[in-house]
């Protein structure tokens, strides 16, 4: 961690080096918010589970996937076990998205510092300028004077 430190309180000389750093900072961010996904998606498998099993007999047999190993057990062994790690997963969620705040706000804080400005590449331009094209409908008419 004491690189890291070292690494932020350095100056970036050129604009290669800004722009490296402003990237590698956009793909913290993205792997961030597509971790935060992720687990959002496991902690509402987790709810489901839950609310199929809660409802049944403690004493019904149920089975639970451990280390790629299935298990027999009994709803009410499992149960607890599933609500246990339904609350990690959404302490894990809190703790990530208090790291994505603080992210974008070294983002913006870099931004700020180093004058960066987003622009639209080209293709998305060229996209923009066809869909204005494609919004206009009017009227294809052939020649005045047909020849029939």
């Amino acid at each position: 961690m004491a690189t890291s430190k070292a690494e932020d309180q350095k100056e970036y000389v050129n604009e290669q080096a800004v722009a490296n750093k402003f990237a590698g900072m956009r793909s913290e961010l993205n792997q961030i918010y597509s971790k935060i996904t992720e687990l959002e998606m496991e902690a509402s498998e987790h709810l489901l589970v839950i609310n199929a099993i809660q409802p049944l007999d403690p004493s019904r047999r149920c089975y639970r996937m451990i280390g790629g190993v299935l298990v027999e057990r009994t709803i009410k062994e499992v149960l607890p076990a599933v609500q246990r790690n339904k609350e990690g997963i959404e302490e894990v969620i809190a703790r990530l998205n208090e790291a994505l705040e603080k992210k974008k706000k070294e983002i913006s804080d870099f931004e700020a510092k180093y004058k960066i400005r987003i622009r639209k590449e080209q293709g998305e331009e060229k996209d923009d300028s066809a869909r204005k094209e494609g919004t206009a409908q009017g009227v294809l008419v052939g020649p005045a004077g047909g020849s029939e």
